[in-house]
């Protein structure tokens, strides 16, 4: 995730500039799209590793490696699957008309937060207080 939105360079709102204007959605929409991208890029690779370093090793410790390993891979790509959808979510917010504002109280998530975190759907005050309510719950 880092590489590819570090890829892009933050955007730079001009004095006076209007929040959420088709330049910045045009921004994080290439974000988006390229992070896209990448995650896709990375479950076809797993996938046809995967196939192709199929081995049946007679050693159990081997096998149980192999496996482990595996277990792994399927465990990371299904959260970047999972990632994908959000990002889906996201560019429909952007296409909606939506995107860029806390879905609990509705003020300006920000352009340094959304840069961080393309998908983000709360303020940095709203995602604050649903940690410390986690949290609680918690103990």
């Amino acid at each position: 995730m880092a590489e590819t939105l570090m890829r892009f360079e933050p955007y730079k709102a001009k004095k006076g500039e209007e929040y959420m204007n088709a330049k910045q959605l045009e921004h994080f929409r290439k974000m988006l799209d390229a992070w896209k991208a990448e995650l896709s890029q990375d479950i076809d690779t797993t996938l046809h590793s995967m196939q192709d370093e199929q081995t049946v090793f007679a050693d159990p410790n081997d096998r149980a490696t192999q496996e482990s390993d595996m277990a792994l891979e399927l465990r990371n790509r299904d959260r970047e699957r999972k990632l994908i959808k959000k990002i889906n979510e996201t560019i429909g917010k952007i296409d909606a008309g939506d995107y860029g504002y806390c879905e609990s109280c509705g003020v300006e998530i920000g352009l340094d937060r959304l840069q961080a975190r393309p998908t983000a759907t709360l303020c940095i005050d709203c995602k604050t207080l649903e940690e410390i309510r986690e949290r609680q719950v918690a103990k």
